[in-house]
């Protein structure tokens, strides 16, 4: 069998300490996989990953970073290349999410409501540390924890940015997140012909391999996935045959 090209990501969502999944992005359908989650990145790295999404859902509902304790225990604990996301609003979270391990950083809400500073943030830490969340419902970008919707449409946000030098993109299509439905294929791979060159990350939907075998066909470069996994939706064997070999 062929060895996919997309890099698999496995996602880590933490309200309380605890990795959960939510659907859709609400809150009140929280549900608890685990409750630690150092033990949690631990067993993805054994399973072979190499990259963890990390995604503070307790930030980005308070708009403020509040598990970086968190990520500094995965980070010392494993190996993983891990990007955080989640209430990073600030100079001093932004601090505080590097100081703590993170290889890269998600962001979504600010790079709507303060463009100036994503950009500075790209001169003082570099491109390849950043990645611009692009969260969408109805085709416009959504933000704070997906509690409130934007006016930007999603093809020129992606443009302004990327146009400024941002490589890594994040989308979420919001209403497949946590369905196990099947990602959005079709949108991602619109985004890939428009950006050729975007190191585009796709997230929400993914619900089996056959997904993930779309995404690679489609020109995706990676993919975050994470109620598959904990729902066993996932052929980790064929996993490791296609993607880790």
């Amino acid at each position: 069998m062929n060895k996919m090209q997309i890099i698999p990501i496995p996602a880590i969502d933490l309200i309380e300490g605890k990795c959960v999944r939510l659907t859709q992005g609400d809150y009140a359908t929280s549900h608890v996989y685990a409750e630690d989650p150092v033990e949690m990145a631990r067993s993805f790295e054994d399973m072979g990953f190499t990259r963890l999404h990390l995604v503070d859902l307790d930030g980005a509902k308070s708009r403020h970073v509040v598990n970086d304790h968190v990520l500094k225990a995965i980070t010392k604990a494993t190996k993983l290349v891990v990007d955080f996301g989640g209430g990073v609003k600030t100079d001093d979270d932004m601090a505080r999410v590097l100081d703590a391990g993170a290889e890269m950083v998600t962001c979504g809400s600010i790079a709507v409501t303060q463009p100036d500073t994503v950009m500075a943030w790209m001169e003082k830490y570099g491109p390849e540390h950043l990645i611009l969340g692009a969260d969408v419902k109805d085709g416009k970008i959504s933000i704070n924890g997906w509690q409130e919707d934007s006016v930007h449409q999603l093809m020129p946000f992606l443009q302004k940015y990327l146009d400024a030098g941002m490589r890594n993109v994040l989308c979420t299509d919001i209403s497949r997140d946590g369905m196990l439905q099947g990602p959005a294929v079709d949108l991602y791979r619109s985004i890939m012909e428009n950006f050729p060159h975007c190191r585009l990350i796709a997230s929400g939907g993914v619900s089996c391999m056959e997904d993930l075998f779309r995404l690679d066909e489609a020109g995706v470069p990676a993919v975050v996935f994470g109620k598959a996994i904990y729902e066993g939706k996932i052929d980790m064997k064929l996993l490791a045959e296609t993607a880790f070999g």
